[in-house]
């Protein structure tokens, strides 16, 4: 059973509520389907109703067990608006009503709730958008001052072992993060993988540099982040600044390191320095080694929240929604 079955497999039965804010979109709809039939959730289509209707019809999808909600009309406006001025007191209540009559935000406010126990946006809207609705509506997690994704990356095959599963951060989101917010990304990576992975988090931060072998501003900035994310989780296996032969093959490691690492050459978490290298690193690891990319999944949130690629298809939102409900879920 690879990672995804796994997840999948923990999931189904739960009847967990996903609140998809894009409802009107033919691949959400084809997914609702899917997660329904497939017991992995009990999906909520957020739009208008009867044009939702009127795309199922014309794509001869079912909408039994499904929940339709138009949130333009629904009672929860208001008290989502209320619960939204309490939050921020500055804020009006008129302004408050308008911004909940948006998609993305009612379902922000619906997780953060209870309502659902998570939302899946980001084919027909922009991961800026999504994350300004997380923010807002759910907020971040205690300690966590920075959203980030990651990738779950499943390896044909790697280390003598099939469907091998790594994580890849931060791929999607923080274009250039200082120390502080590389230290924020690894500890929240962390703390995904504890969820996802059949193996304890082995951290490790990506670097041109393993150890000191070379001297960069952007070096030090990858190795004052492993000393933030140290102290901040004494716990964690997190090490660096590692090369990624030096993170992922233990021969590599054994010649390289000039100091001993229960991380380097058996990372499953690599952290990158910048999103030039982690966006090019799953791109290139995706179509190259042929693995299979699952997200981006935004991470740091209070509550899980979830980012789709714009050419995502219905079985890789299904895909994502096993991963994000496994982020919800109590084990």
């Amino acid at each position: 059973m690879d990672i995804i079955e796994r997840l999948t497999a923990r999931a189904t039965g739960r009847s967990q509520q996903v609140v998809f804010p894009e409802g009107e979109d033919a691949r959400i709809v084809a997914a609702a389907r899917l997660v329904h039939d497939r017991h992995i959730a009990a999906p909520i289509l957020l739009g208008d109703v009867d044009a939702i209707r009127e795309l199922a019809r014309t794509r001869r999808i079912a909408l039994d067990g499904i929940t339709l909600l138009d949130h333009q009309r629904s009672d929860r406006i208001d008290v989502y608006a209320q619960h939204y001025v309490e939050q921020r007191p500055k804020t009006r209540l008129k302004v408050a009503r308008r911004l909940m009559r948006k998609p993305l935000f009612f379902a922000a406010m619906m997780v953060r709730g209870g309502d659902a126990a998570a939302s899946v946006a980001g084919v027909d809207h922009p991961t800026s958008r999504v994350i300004e609705a997380g923010m807002l509506g759910i907020g971040l997690m205690p300690g966590i001052q920075t959203p980030s994704s990651f990738f779950l990356m499943v390896m044909p095959e790697f280390r003598g072992r099939k469907n091998h599963p790594l994580m890849f951060a931060d791929c999607a989101v923080n274009i250039d993060p200082t120390a502080e917010q590389l230290a924020d990304i690894a500890v929240a990576s962390a703390a995904s993988a504890v969820r996802l992975l059949d193996e304890p988090p082995r951290v490790a931060l990506v670097s041109f540099s393993t150890q000191g072998s070379a001297q960069h501003e952007s070096v030090t900035k990858v190795r004052d982040a492993v000393d933030i994310a140290r102290r901040r989780a004494p716990d964690v296996a997190i090490d660096g600044e590692f090369q990624a032969d030096s993170a992922l093959i233990p021969e590599v490691a054994a010649n390289k390191l000039r100091a001993a690492s229960e991380v380097a050459g058996r990372a499953n978490v690599l952290i990158f320095p910048d999103l030039n290298s982690g966006n090019s690193a799953y791109k290139l690891t995706q179509h190259l080694a042929k693995a299979r990319a699952i997200g981006p999944v935004l991470q740091g949130f209070a509550k899980p929240l979830g980012d789709l690629s714009r050419g995502a298809g219905s079985e890789d939102i299904v895909a994502s929604i096993a991963v994000i409900l496994a982020l919800a879920a109590p084990d």
